[in-house]
């Protein structure tokens, strides 16, 4: 067992805790002034978007669309990426917000009315056939 399962409440895949943790003591060593490729660090950073956006795909409230998601999140999360690279924190501050909105928007707005229906309808079923 990876001493993240014991520590975290969600599971963290070894190759995506490497590689942000890469951009992260990259990203720190850069802005305590040593020499670090800013190339190499948005790259990391644009892989650990691209693992959020698919992550936060699997929690999409019903009726979402997962290709608008990830049409919508992926281009504002490299938006986010450039920013903190960049050291630009209006631009920071300002993608982390849409990025925000729109994970509120896709994942944490309540499914619609008719998908509760299906889901109590689909409960009723069960409970009668066994």
């Amino acid at each position: 067992m990876w001493l993240a399962d014991k520590v975290l409440p969600f599971k963290i895949c070894p190759i995506c805790a490497g590689v942000s943790g890469t951009w992260l003591w990259m990203l720190a060593a850069s802005f305590l002034g040593y020499e670090v490729d800013r190339a190499i660090i948005a790259m990391l950073l644009g892989g650990s978007v691209v693992g959020i956006a698919y992550q936060l795909e699997k929690k999409l409230a019903a009726g979402k669309s997962a290709l608008l998601w990830k049409a919508l999140f992926i281009p504002v999360g490299f938006v986010v990426a450039y920013g903190l690279v960049s050291s630009q924190w209006a631009i920071l501050a300002g993608s982390l917000g849409i990025a925000s909105i729109l994970a509120w928007t896709f994942v944490m707005a309540t499914p619609k009315q008719g998908a509760n229906q299906k889901v109590e309808e689909l409960k009723q079923k069960m409970e009668k056939c066994c």
